[in-house]
């Protein structure tokens, strides 16, 4: 799914100057699975409302994580790129959950993101609460998730960063770098057969 950079700063809620690059670290973790020392480096960048990054978490990374990331060959990180305020509100909880909660969290809203992103007349962040709290998240934190200002700011940084170094544009998006390839952007859904082909073809 994509989202003009002109759209996405037109947003008030979302055009929240950058941080510099040692602030947005001390706010945000990274999130990755995979050896630290695999040959080839995969960030996914992706919208916890876009639906072709459902489709990619669905039906994708379970293969792909097997087959490659489990047996040492890719690390995958995971990147926040929001492309409307209820995907930014739900990377904010996400991030704000402890590191070994953060995959699986991200996950249980990929499958549910009909119910708490799209369905009719709901409040999204009642439904993200809800989600929230089956991770093990209280209320109490969840509102300070979503009233962490500086986790904003790191999180919306990330993105304009991508968009700036990367060329980052739409969701998801897959930069991929290994022995033949720096920086290689493959963006839209990834099958297991095509992610293996990049990862083949650079190096990996």
């Amino acid at each position: 799914m994509s989202l003009s950079r002109r759209l996405l700063l037109a947003l008030p809620a979302l055009a929240i100057p950058a941080l510099p690059g040692a602030a947005r670290a001390a706010e945000m973790s990274e999130h990755a699975i995979g050896n630290a020392d695999a040959k080839v480096v995969v960030q996914e960048w992706f919208s916890l409302t876009c639906p072709h990054c459902a489709h990619f978490a669905a039906q994708a990374l379970p293969q792909i994580r097997s087959q490659m990331v489990d047996t040492g060959r890719v690390k995958l990180i995971f990147r926040d790129f929001p492309l409307d305020q209820v995907a930014l509100t739900a990377a904010m909880v996400a991030n704000s959950l402890p590191a070994e909660r953060y995959l699986p969290f991200i996950e249980a809203l990929f499958a549910a993101q009909d119910r708490w992103a799209f369905a009719r007349g709901i409040d999204n962040n009642a439904e993200i609460a809800k989600m929230a709290a089956l991770a093990g998240m209280p209320r109490s934190a969840f509102d300070a998730a979503i009233s962490n200002e500086a986790l904003r700011r790191a999180i919306l940084a990330g993105q304009d960063e991508a968009i700036k170094t990367y060329k980052v544009d739409s969701t998801p998006s897959f930069i991929f770098n290994g022995p033949r390839a720096t920086n290689r952007l493959e963006a839209g859904g990834q099958t297991p057969e095509g992610f293996a082909r990049i990862v083949a073809d650079i190096g990996g």
